[in-house]
């Protein structure tokens, strides 16, 4: 049951950065652009989740996961503060 949890969560993931890079594509809002970044390094946080817990689990991948999460949050925040409409 974990393992469909959390290929949902990176498939979800996944289609939340697509949709909003292809919006920035089509409109070139920034704020759709930092977005797409977060949801893309969060697919990347969710894969390294799924090698931590699954494929490697005598690996302990949590400095690595921690590490992708605070990029890509710190990638939201810098263009909800910085990005001017």
């Amino acid at each position: 049951m974990a393992a469909a949890i959390y290929g949902l969560c990176m498939c979800t993931s996944l289609a939340c950065a697509w949709l909003l890079l292809a919006s920035y594509a089509r409109t070139g809002h920034r704020l759709l652009f930092w977005s797409g970044l977060c949801f893309s390094g969060m697919t990347l946080n969710n894969l390294i989740l799924i090698l931590d817990k699954l494929v490697l689990p005598h690996m302990d991948l949590l400095t690595l996961r921690l590490v992708t999460a605070l990029i890509s949050v710190s990638l939201l925040l810098y263009g909800l503060i910085y990005e001017k409409e």
